[in-house]
Order: structure tokens, then sequence, then C-alpha cells
């Protein structure tokens, strides 16, 4: 166990240098944070990290002293200034760890640990951390579960920061197994090299055509965004929540997958990590949706293989586009020797990606539909414009017209996490489970990968998604077939497997 340093007692800003110009003394919140307070997505980002040994209270004490604390933004309150008719600016302060650092004893004769654990965060989903204070905390439940020896919460309000930039802020705090020392990597995707120039009059007329391209996609995007907003509802299915939703207590469960697997059926569908996890959660939702569909059929209409989907569902996601620059293997030793390197902040856009819904007799479909997707999404700057977009409508019509859309059915987010196993405060990481709570939708579907697994995790409303663990159920039965027809078909040497 690593031994337990005294407490350094607590700077305030006047002694800590300013990093960020959106955190410095009076400075108010960006556009995007101010949305994050609207009360139909006055959002949490709730992370569950699972410890490989138990946690000493003391130790996370003072490394969230010593680390995080040098980070402004979580050392600054939420102040509304009515000068500017109460928007909200940041105002540093003092911190009592007493109300950041929660340590709870959990009753060790519980019939499972792990429902006790679920059951915790989603207790934490019917809370708010009051403005009066920063608005993080850390909770610590020293409970052996099946995947950890012990978990560590933490919730911070999405204002304060997307979801890169808190990995950033996490990955900062941490450093890998196989070298103390070391600070992780992260999955990163490689840079094209840019065209020769030599090509002549194709090359130029192929560049070109890419150009065009790209702006008529944003121009079609953009148009269908603001339909959507208008007027354009996803079809009603038993995943879609009714309006409030965002103001209901959420259930939050994931499920482990190998991540060698997903690589495998990304090399052979020639397709990328996003493009495999939404294939699978096409195959998933559709499984789902039909045993759904079935049971409200008179008659049994719910029989194992029988198509009980409606024709022409209109699902789609709100899937999240990071805007910055990713940190990436020849920049996290410079970019993030200190946590005060950290740049905290909401940098992202959206855009509204559509799902296919069918059952499908090939279950490799179900990628290929999902990378014509997203190749057509990559030519596009739809990310860019609904970030301005929102950015402009707030500046001067107020946050209620610059909210995420609530017509689509859910949110869907792809994180890349760290390369290798790390630890954190010196404790070695099992699992980390990042998702949120408090988004206009009923389901939210995280995807993270670390070392060699990948994460999905769950935030649902029980009220419309009773049974989330079925659907984890069929996340990996659906990524089970998948990965068996890509062997099936000999699309991978099964020897190298």
């Amino acid at each position: 166990m690593r031994r337990t340093r005294s407490l350094k007692p607590i700077q305030t800003t006047k002694n800590v240098e300013n990093i960020l110009s959106c955190t410095e003394e009076g400075q108010a919140l960006s556009p995007i944070a101010r949305m994050f307070h609207e009360p139909e997505s006055d959002v949490y980002a709730v992370t569950a990290i699972g410890i490989q040994t138990q946690i000493n209270p003391e130790v996370v004490k003072a490394n969230v002293v010593d680390i995080l604390l040098k980070q402004p933004r979580l050392s600054s309150l939420q102040v509304a200034d009515e000068k500017y008719g109460g928007q909200l600016k940041w105002v540093r302060t003092e911190v009592d760890l007493d109300n950041h650092v929660i340590v709870r004893s959990p009753d060790l004769n519980v019939d499972s640990a792990d429902i006790y654990v679920e059951d915790y965060v989603s207790n934490l989903s019917r809370t708010k951390i009051s403005m009066s204070i920063p608005m993080w905390d850390i909770h610590i439940l020293n409970i052996k579960t099946s995947k950890a020896e012990s978990v560590c919460i933490l919730r911070v309000h999405h204002s304060i920061g997307d979801g890169v930039s808190l990995m950033s802020l996490f990955m900062s705090c941490s450093r890998k197994v196989s070298g103390p020392d070391a600070l992780p990597t992260l999955h990163t995707s490689k840079k094209q090299k840019p065209c020769s120039s030599s090509g002549g009059f194709l090359q130029h007329f192929i560049e070109l055509f890419s150009v065009v391209l790209i702006y008529w996609n944003t121009l079609v995007d953009v148009v269908m965004f603001l339909i959507t907003i208008l007027f354009l509802d996803d079809t009603k299915t038993p995943l879609k929540g009714p309006p409030g939703v965002g103001s209901t207590p959420r259930r939050i469960v994931h499920r482990i997958v190998s991540l060698d697997d997903v690589k495998l059926v990304k090399n052979a569908m020639n397709a990328t990590i996003n493009d495999v996890m939404v294939g699978v959660t096409q195959a998933a939702l559709s499984r789902y949706l039909n045993r759904k569909y079935g049971k409200n059929k008179k008659g049994g209409g719910g029989a194992a293989g029988n198509n009980n989907l409606p024709k022409n569902i209109r699902l789609r996601a709100t899937s999240f586009v990071n805007l910055r620059p990713y940190l990436g293997n020849e920049d996290t030793s410079e970019t993030m020797k200190s946590i005060s390197d950290v740049k905290l902040g909401n940098l992202i856009g959206y855009v509204l990606f559509p799902f296919t819904i069918a059952l499908r007799e090939d279950a490799l479909d179900y990628v290929r539909s999902a990378k014509a997707a997203g190749q057509r999404k990559k030519a596009t700057l739809e990310a860019v414009c609904t970030y301005f977009m929102a950015k402009t409508f707030i500046k001067f019509f107020g946050t209620k017209l610059g909210s995420f859309p609530t017509q689509t059915t859910f949110w869907f987010s792809n994180i890349p996490g760290p390369q290798e196993e790390i630890t954190c405060f010196g404790y070695q990481v099992a699992y980390i489970a990042p998702t949120c709570y408090g988004q206009p939708n009923a389901l939210l579907i995280h995807v993270l990968s670390y070392a060699n697994t990948m994460n999905i995790v769950l935030s649902v409303d029980e009220e419309i998604v009773p049974d989330p663990h079925q659907l984890c159920d069929d996340l990996e039965e659906s990524f089970k077939l998948i990965k068996d027809a890509v062997i099936d078909k000999g699309l991978v040497d099964c020897h190298v497997y």
C-alpha cells in the first residue's frame, strides 16, 4: 500500500497560475457550458473506475490536493453575475475536501456487491451537486465486486469539461503499470499523408470533387438538422422517451468485451473501431426492438425468428464529435507533464447519426451499413456547424434555443482510452466505465477502450428501458455473431486468430 502523505493546505487562486483564460477570475462560462445547465440538459459525467486493491481514502485526498486542485476549474465556483442578467462566471474559492471526497462503508454482507454499486450510482443520478461548491466529487466504495476489489466513482458537472478533456485530466493523473514514471498513451487515428501534387489534372479534379462533396454534404446535413429541430421527430419506439426525460434518474450498467476481437472485425472489414461498435449497436437495438414489438403482438408474434419490426423506423443518435486535436502517442509526454497543462472545457459538436433498424441475414451487413454512414459523416462539416450554431443561438437567443436536440432517440459516444494498463494515484485500474445522466434522451451508449478491453456503458431511464441488462446481453450476443461471421466467411486467418 502506498504511504499516505500529509495533507497540504489548499491554496486559492492567488497562489496558482491562471492556465486558461476561461477560468480567470470573473470570466463568464462559455455558451456550451451554459447549455449544460438547462433543465433538460443539466448533464453530469459520472465514471466508475474499478480498482484492483482496496483504496486508502487519505491517499486519494493527498493526491487531490497535490494534483487535481492545480486545475483551476476544479477549485472554482460558478456564480451568477447580476450585472449581466444572472450569467454564470468562474470565481476561484477554497475547497473543503469533506465536500468532495465521500467515503462509504458498504455492508460487506450484501447479497450482490455488483448490484450494490449499481444501485449506488443510480442513486447518485437522483442528486445534484450544490453550486455553492465546485461541481465535482469522488465517491470511494471499498467493496469487492466481480470485476474489481474496490470502486471509485468520479462525478463532474459537464459544464466543467467534455469527455475528451476529462479523459485527458484522468490520463494526466495516471501512469503505465509497466513504467511507473511513464504517462499512458492513447488510441488515435493515424494522420493521412497529403496527396502528392504530381498527380496532374486527375489528382486536382479528385481534390476539387472532394471539397465540393464536403460542402454539399454539409449543406444537406445542416438543412436536415434544422428540419429536425423544427418538426422531424424520430419514430416512437420502446426506446424513445417522452419530453422531460432529462430530469429522471438513470440505471447505469456496463459490459466488457475483447478489444482484440473488435480489432479482428475492424481489420477484416477494412473499417474503423467506431464502425464496428456502431454496427454492433445497430444489431443489438434491432434484436431488442424486435423482441419488444413481438411481445406487444397478439397470438405469439414474438416467437424467436419472427420479424416483428415495423417498416421504415427512423432512429437516430446524437453522436458527439471532438473538435480539438486529441492527445496522441507523440504528444502525450509533452502536453500532459502536469495537470495544469490539461485544458478543460466543452469543445464538441454533434451529428445526427442514422441507425438502421432491421433483421439481417448476414450479420456483417450491420458493420457495412455503419461503415457507409460513418464515411458519409466524415465527408461533412456538420459537427463544426452545429457547434457554432449552438454558440450563436445561445449568444443571441438564450440557452433554450441552443439546447441539444430532443427529437433523436439516444446519445452515442466513443472515447479512446489508454492503450495499456494504468495506475491512478498509485492504484492499478481494472476498468473504466464513463457515462452521463441528465441528458434529454432515455438511452445513452458510451464505448471506451482500455488496454485490451472495450467497455460498453449504458445509461437508461428505467421507465423507458426497464431491462438494461437484457440490452447488454443483446450487445454482447450481436458482437459475437458479427465476430463469428467474420471467421466463418474466412475473412481472417484463423490460425493467427
